[in-house]
């Protein structure tokens, strides 16, 4: 079994064809030409526009320059937040919430979604509140939320109109 390894190089008007087995036939020019290309103008790109649009709507409020609705002293739950944790217990789960003002919900975990409930020895004790807790900040900081304000929900107090 006899290995057989051919290279060929020709010189032929300044262009080498270099032929092997494995790669076929290829061309490598040996012309010592310069090509000259345009000149780019780059001063255009140093000027700055004077008006900025800034189309994040989030952004004043990632900038802690954002104002809170003031209006809501008389109401419960108060409302002078951007973003509110809230953190449900029930007899078989835990839950948490991050919401906005308006009341919608933006993140939210729970004790009974099976990829977090798999890691847990029981579905409502302490550890799994603190495991849900980490679940929630990663969460929030994938969703683009830095701060929260906390608001535990205790059942009989959640009923009460006062």
């Amino acid at each position: 079994h006899s290995t057989v390894s051919t290279t060929c190089f020709f010189l032929n008007f300044g262009v080498f064809l270099i032929c092997s087995p494995r790669q076929g036939l290829r061309f490598a020019s040996t012309t010592a030409s310069l090509k000259t290309e345009t000149e780019v103008d780059t001063s255009e790109n140093e000027v700055v526009a004077p008006n900025f649009t800034n189309r994040n709507p989030r952004n004043l409020e990632q900038m802690a320059l954002a104002r809170k609705e003031r209006g809501w002293k008389t109401t419960w739950p108060k409302r002078e937040f951007w973003h509110r944790l809230r953190l449900e217990r029930t007899q078989h789960y835990v839950e948490a919430f991050v919401e906005r003002s308006n009341g919608e919900v933006v993140v939210s975990a729970s004790t009974r979604e099976w990829a977090i409930k798999r890691h847990l020895y029981s579905p409502k004790g302490v550890a799994a509140c603190k495991n849900l807790g980490r679940v929630m900040a990663q969460r929030c900081l994938e969703a683009g939320i830095n701060f929260v304000n906390f608001k535990a929900i205790i059942p009989w107090e959640h009923h009460c109109d006062s």
